[in-house]
């Protein structure tokens, strides 16, 4: 069993930059990968970014490629979505989500597991 907490989210104002964080408690190893989505406000739950937790391959979504990094701590368990130059459109709450797989999937539907989110708020 695997379980995510995230934390790190809060109020910004445009331009700023936050970092999120996912500790993961339970199994990692071969084929485990961490992705980070978001959900605003009447919208659906759209992807942000993945790493392979092994290799450390990233993934990221065309909308936030040059400013959203991705990155794991392998030894300490713990993920990051580093998020610079935010803007109001990143206010969401973000979670934190991981699966089993030879890929870093996309689709929300791939994960099994998944944090509780922490909203983060980006005001003009």
């Amino acid at each position: 069993q695997v379980q995510l907490v995230e934390s790190g989210g809060g109020p910004v104002q445009a331009g700023d930059s936050l970092r999120l964080s996912c500790v993961v408690s339970g199994r990692t190893g071969s084929f485990f990968n961490m992705g980070w989505f978001r959900q605003a406000p009447g919208k659906e739950r759209e992807f942000v970014a993945g790493v392979a937790w092994i290799t450390g391959r990233t993934y990221l979504a065309n909308s936030v490629k040059g400013r959203f990094t991705i990155s794991r701590d392998n030894a300490r368990k713990l993920g990051y979505l580093q998020m610079n130059s935010l803007k109001p459109e990143d206010t969401a709450v973000y979670y934190c989500a991981a699966n089993y797989d030879d890929a870093i999937p996309a689709r929300s539907t791939a994960y099994a597991y998944w944090g509780q989110g922490t909203q983060v708020t980006v005001s003009s």
